[in-house]
């Protein structure tokens, strides 16, 4: 009997399963906050930035998170 395989529940989504601190930690490391904040200017990139801070500024705001997102998508694709 063959085993069963179930399918990826979301084969077409590239930030399945990558967390955004994973995401953010990433960005940070290849471009620094003063790259980053040149790239997307929200305050908690610009002004003593942290994980933390940037965290809890992204996941309550949705027009931010997105654009992080896309960065990240960019890098990864050799951007």
């Amino acid at each position: 009997m063959a085993p069963v395989t179930v399918p990826d529940p979301h084969p077409k989504d590239p930030l399945h399963g990558v967390t955004l601190e994973a995401l953010l930690t990433e960005l940070v490391a290849a471009y620094g906050w003063k790259e980053l904040g040149g790239r997307i200017d929200i305050r908690c990139f610009n002004f003593d930035p942290s994980i933390k801070s940037s965290l809890q500024f992204l996941r309550k705001t949705p027009w931010a998170r997105k654009k992080v997102e896309e960065l990240y998508l960019w890098h990864k694709a050799g951007g």
